[in-house]
């Protein structure tokens, strides 16, 4: 389980995220959204370890501070908004680098594996730096996923973190990426993703964290969460959220023009 109290992030001087609590659990996707400068992607990097915080964060029961960072290799992969790499290495060699986590293990075939389900099976020794902005993000989830194969460990769930996964990606692609973290969260891995895309949320997403200036502004189930008044109080504007009955994707918010 994953477990923040009273979270607080200070950044130049100024709280970017001031006492959240939420939870998320091993076999969900839970999806962080809010507008630009709520808090997601800080709140995320807090939740990984990357940033410093006060409060309280526990990942499968370790306070996320004080963790080694070989043992929050072993638990949890980051896919970031942005990866640079600065040297010049093969795509098969980015994604091996996930192979260096403890959890990985020396599994001979998992990076040609990893690369198939992101739906670039024959990239493997083209150079990163030659691929669209896309493929590097799919490259880099191919690196995450490797990283935490298996979804369950002997210490409980392992987890993927993803900011904003499906941002430099075509529909077809999205669509690809929520279901490779559908399935690894059915598998009884852990999915916290930080999310534009409401549509994509709610059909894809078991708990939904909206922030809204630093702070939480509803948490619970999708359709709790996305409703008209939550989301027009969190982006400032006025949003019906419609239905789909066709595909059964019920929450399709707009905003409302005027």
């Amino acid at each position: 389980m994953l477990e923040a109290k009273t979270v607080t992030v200070r950044l130049g001087g100024r709280e970017v995220v001031r006492g959240i609590d939420m939870a998320a659990r091993g076999g969900r996707i839970c999806a962080i959204v809010g507008p630009n400068g709520s808090g997601k992607t800080t709140l995320l990097r807090a939740l990984t370890g990357e940033l410093g915080y006060g409060g309280s964060i526990t990942l499968n029961g370790a306070e996320v501070a004080r963790a080694k960072p070989w043992a929050l290799a072993q638990m949890r992969a980051v896919l970031a908004q942005e990866t640079s790499v600065a040297f010049p290495f093969t795509v098969a060699e980015v994604v091996a680098l996930g192979l260096s986590g403890p959890a990985a293990g020396p599994e001979p075939g998992r990076v040609a594996q990893a690369l198939g389900m992101v739906g670039l099976p024959a990239h493997g020794g083209r150079d990163y730096a030659s691929l669209s902005g896309g493929e590097r993000q799919r490259v880099q989830l191919a690196r995450a996923l490797v990283q935490v194969w298996a979804p369950v460990g002997a210490d409980g769930p392992h987890w993927l973190f993803l900011d904003e996964p499906v941002s430099s990606l075509d529909l077809g692609h999205q669509l690809m990426v929520m279901r490779l973290a559908r399935r690894f969260a059915d598998a009884g891995g852990g999915v916290v993703a930080v999310m534009h895309d409401l549509n994509l949320t709610a059909m894809f997403a078991d708990r939904v964290v909206l922030l809204a200036g630093g702070q939480v502004l509803a948490e619970g189930r999708p359709e709790a969460v996305l409703t008209d008044d939550r989301l027009g109080a969190a982006y400032g504007c006025a949003v019906r959220v419609n239905t789909a009955p066709a595909s059964g994707a019920w929450l399709l918010p707009q905003a409302v023009a005027g």
